[in-house]
């Protein structure tokens, strides 16, 4: 009798499991089509409007019209480096909440945010770095040392880093760059305007070599960021439990710093500390996928690309492409936020 009852639960659990399963992979599956549309658009839609079919024309047989320049040199670019950094942020954001077990946690707490805008404007004024391109490399080098800097300060006593003594040591070295940045600024013209420039937000004005320069970053940041799901789906547990049940602590989280480092530091290099992503989306993806990581991340990563290019062509919408997509984050998200912040169900790590 004990047997059939187990056998009976047993299978009721394993179907539980597989509508489970379903519903993920519809939704993901509905994810992927809203930003395939919302890609569309934003190649689509702008100043010049461009039919889809000479999208579709202008991606597989350019003829070098004026539909072909907009969507080859302006739109996709921008387009392709929207998905990129909305990816890498959300994602981004995912594991940094995740490891840190804070709901209010965003990717720029590791310090990489101000690591990259200080590297940026030490870049102008010092060695002269005028292009894009080269701010690039610059903001991508300051936001790796400023990681690395904070994982170390959290883990001096030898105990290695925990939530809170990581969290400490991102807002010490956060709040230490912004002043350096603020002195480097204010006595240099040049500095202020290239950081004013970097710092608002934008994924316009870049070209497919922007993207051709941060996408391996992302690509590897993604798949370290996949190999840390287990580990961090232990360490929700507590760190004592993830010990118990073998796990090893210290590599699971040096593979997750690593793992926001590449993917914040590259979408942060290239388009600015773009607002909100990084904070929002872990909180819905949540609500869609549940506490799973290994589901988590990647409606974490679609959502965030969503998330950027709706951004943008609401911006166009708006102001005729004179509000930079991290503008209208701002605008729209802190309310969405608080919205979020009062369902304390979506709160919860």
């Amino acid at each position: 009798m004990a047997g059939s009852l187990t056998a009976r639960t047993d299978t009721a659990r394993d179907r539980a499991g597989a509508r489970s399963r379903r519903r993920r992979l519809l939704v993901l599956a509905a994810l992927g089509a809203a930003l395939l549309v919302m890609a569309a658009l934003s190649i689509a839609y702008g100043a010049h409007p461009v039919p889809l079919g000479s999208v579709w024309r202008a991606l597989t047989q350019p003829t070098g019209s004026e539909d072909d320049i907009i969507v080859r040199s302006l739109r996709g670019p921008r387009t392709l480096i929207g998905v990129l950094a909305g990816i890498a942020l959300g994602v981004g954001g995912a594991l940094m909440q995740g490891h840190t077990r804070n709901p209010i946690a965003d990717p720029g707490l590791l310090g990489v945010n101000q690591g990259a805008a200080f590297a940026i404007v030490v870049g102008v004024v010092v060695f002269e770095v005028t292009g894009l391109h080269g701010f690039i490399w610059f903001g991508f080098a300051g936001a790796l040392v400023a990681a690395v800097v904070v994982f170390l300060l959290g883990a001096v006593g030898g105990r290695g880093s925990t939530p809170v003594t990581l969290a400490l040591a991102g807002a010490a070295v956060s709040a230490l760059l912004y002043g350096l940045i603020s002195a480097v600024v204010l006595a240099d013209r040049q500095g202020m305007e290239a950081y004013r420039f970097w710092h608002v937000g934008s994924i316009a004005g870049r070209d497919f070599t922007v993207a051709g320069q941060i996408a391996p970053f992302v690509v590897v940041g993604l798949l370290l960021a996949l190999a840390n799901t287990p580990g961090l789906n232990t360490l929700a547990l507590g760190d004592d439990m993830a010990t118990a049940l073998g796990r090893d602590v210290r590599r699971t989280r040096v593979l997750g710093v690593l793992a926001i480092t590449l993917l914040v530091g590259a979408a942060v290099s290239a388009c600015g500390p773009i607002a909100f992503v990084g904070l929002i989306v872990p909180h819905v993806a949540r609500a869609l996928a549940g506490p799973d990581y290994r589901w988590l991340v990647p409606f974490a990563g679609l959502i965030g690309a969503v998330l950027v290019l709706a951004a943008d062509v609401l911006g166009r919408l708006v102001s005729g492409d004179r509000l930079e997509v991290g503008i209208m984050l701002a605008v729209v998200g802190a309310p969405v936020f608080i919205h979020l912040v009062r369902r304390k169900g979506l709160a919860r790590i």
